[in-house]
């Protein structure tokens, strides 16, 4: 693979929710296939084309191909919005790590480079609820055949797998690096940059038969108003030197060359980086599937305690909805402030 490009995303679920954890995706790829509008690195959608068989965007055409997109578009809050999110998820986690998610826990799911450990998981009650199996909705030969999709497809357009995982940052976690930090962007941009670092790593190490001078798009979907990076960005790729491109409103790009390899990496910050990159997209999906399974088992084991307290997404609103009931209807001594909603 002469010359291989490398394309990464950042993306997360629950910035804003009063209850649940947040969760932080991340996705890498290595392309070396011909992009039909150009380069790879001006073209982060290129893998869209290059997958079509298998892959779209358009959430109508889940039947017969795995769908990457924003997760919003991608997740509905019914059987075959669950089914198409955990499908195209699980699909890509198990090529990106060589072996089946199918049949693992989702705790085991959960854990990667960047945590969390199962100690910090079971200090919340509702970690006890989580998937002893996987797929949780899906049916596992659906798993199974589009894994073996994938990975033809991708063999065929020269796209190896990098890094792909999530970030589950539980309540009680959350407020503590609010504590410590005394700042929700600050608390936040920790894990957004212990991502990027392993990304960045990734792309510095390469895949094995990598050759020439490897280059890299890294594109993070921008959280909140914040637009200068430079400096956070330097801190978190403290092996490479980062020079400012260009800040403008909607996008911040940064060039980053690595001290250790000849890695030239273009990271940017961009308000609907889902659309922009399909690894982005990819990491969306990540973030919001990790979201989804522990609202899941947050609502189930609530409602074995208190049958009639009614679910909930744990968004502002309806999170307050909630802890009302549920001060009405949990037995006394359930409902721990400090393990289930955050200060910020």
């Amino acid at each position: 693979m002469q010359g291989a490009f490398f394309l990464g995303g950042i993306d997360e679920a629950g910035l804003g929710p009063l209850l649940g954890p947040f969760a932080l995706g991340y996705a890498g790829l290595w392309c070396d296939g011909p992009s039909p509008a150009g380069p790879p690195e001006r073209d982060g959608r290129w893998p869209w084309s290059a997958l079509g068989r298998v892959v779209a965007e358009e959430p109508s055409l889940d039947r017969d191909r795995l769908i990457v997109a924003d997760s919003k578009r991608v997740h509905a809050r019914n059987l075959r919005g669950r089914r198409r999110l955990e499908r195209s998820v699980l699909c890509f986690w198990s090529w990106a790590h060589g072996r089946s998610a199918v049949g693992q826990s989702a705790q085991e799911w959960l854990c990667s480079p960047l945590g969390p450990a199962g100690p910090l998981l079971a200090a919340h009650p509702w970690a006890a609820e989580l998937p002893a199996r996987l797929p949780l909705w899906c049916d596992p030969g659906a798993i199974e055949d589009g894994v073996s999709a994938l990975a033809r497809e991708a063999a065929r357009a020269g796209i190896l797998p990098g890094p792909a995982g999530v970030r589950l940052v539980p309540e009680a976690e959350l407020n503590a690096a609010f504590d410590r930090t005394g700042n929700k962007s600050e608390a936040l941009w920790e894990h957004t940059a212990a991502a990027l670092a392993l990304l960045f790593s990734a792309g510095e190490r390469g895949p094995a038969a990598a050759g020439g001078r490897p280059r890299a798009a890294l594109m993070i979907d921008r959280q909140g108003g914040r637009a200068h990076y430079g400096p956070a960005l330097a801190r978190a790729l403290q092996a490479a030197e980062v020079r400012l491109i260009a800040e403008t409103e909607g996008r911040s790009s940064y060039g980053a060359r690595s001290r250790r390899g000849p890695l030239e990496a273009e990271v940017v910050f961009a308000e609907g980086g889902e659309s922009l990159s399909f690894a982005t997209a990819l990491a969306s999906c990540f973030a919001k599937y990790a979201r989804e399974l522990s609202m899941e088992a947050f609502n189930r084991h609530f409602g074995r305690l208190a049958p009639g307290l009614a679910p909930t997404a744990g968004y502002t609103e309806d999170g307050r909805r909630w802890l009302a009931e549920a001060e009405r209807l949990l037995p006394p001594g359930c409902l721990d402030r400090a393990l289930l909603v955050r200060r910020r």
